[in-house]
């Protein structure tokens, strides 16, 4: 049997280059986690897509399930999941993020 919203899930992260699962969104981020991967991404200047898990319950225990990853925010990359904010906030202090937008097809705008 199919699940609704891991059907959405797979859609969002496929039909995107970059999406990002989290509390608010890009533009009213509604916790500091949440901020930071935000910031990150602007720091960029790439385009994303937010998906505000507080606005739906059944999205923010799907993506937990869906990723096997039980925070949020969540940060997917050409469909593959990279982590949550200390993961994305480490690789793009050590210039992991900006080799792996490269190595997808991705230009950073830094």
């Amino acid at each position: 049997m199919t699940n609704p919203v891991h059907d959405r899930i797979k859609n969002d992260i496929y039909n995107n280059d970059i999406v990002l699962y989290m509390k608010g969104d890009a533009m009213f981020p509604q916790c500091g986690f949440s901020a930071t991967v935000v910031e990150i991404l602007n720091y960029f200047n790439v385009k994303y897509e937010t998906h505000n898990v507080l606005q739906d319950e059944s999205l923010r225990e799907g993506i937990k399930e869906y990723s096997e990853w039980p925070t949020i925010p969540q940060l997917y990359v050409k469909g593959e999941f990279l982590g949550g904010c200390d993961i994305v906030r480490e690789m793009a202090a050590n210039g992991e993020l900006v080799a792996h937008f490269e190595s997808v097809g991705i230009e950073p705008k830094a």
